[in-house]
């Protein structure tokens, strides 16, 4: 099953729950702004992104810019920032098993489905 983690305020997000329902994928929406995300999904999540945890912040956020940018931390602190922080988290992310994507541009979801 495909889940998509999702900010239904966020256009690119939106464009990409659009664009698995034109493609008849049948999937999960998990909204991590309403519903908390553990330190372990993000691991976990990260790991399947085959990336850094910095790359998967939204680095021009106000937030982040106003009260992180310019400080050294590492990943694990970078963890506990997003999962305090979802707002942070870069979106849409799109995992289908072990595979995931951020969905920008929304056609890399095309990549795992």
């Amino acid at each position: 099953m495909i889940t998509i983690y999702h900010n239904p305020k966020c256009s690119k997000s939106r464009e990409g729950v659009c664009l698995l329902e034109e493609k008849g994928i049948e999937f999960k929406t998990f909204k991590y702004l309403d519903e908390k995300i553990t330190k372990r999904e993000l691991t976990s999540i990260i790991r399947k992104l085959k990336i850094k945890p910095i790359e998967l912040i939204r680095t021009k956020e106000e937030l982040w810019k106003e009260n992180y940018a310019g400080k050294e931390f590492t990943d694990e602190e970078l963890i506990v920032i997003m999962q305090k922080n979802p707002i942070l988290i870069e979106r849409p992310i799109i995992i289908n098993g072990n595979k995931a994507v951020i969905g920008r541009p929304i056609e890399k979801i095309l990549e795992i489905i």
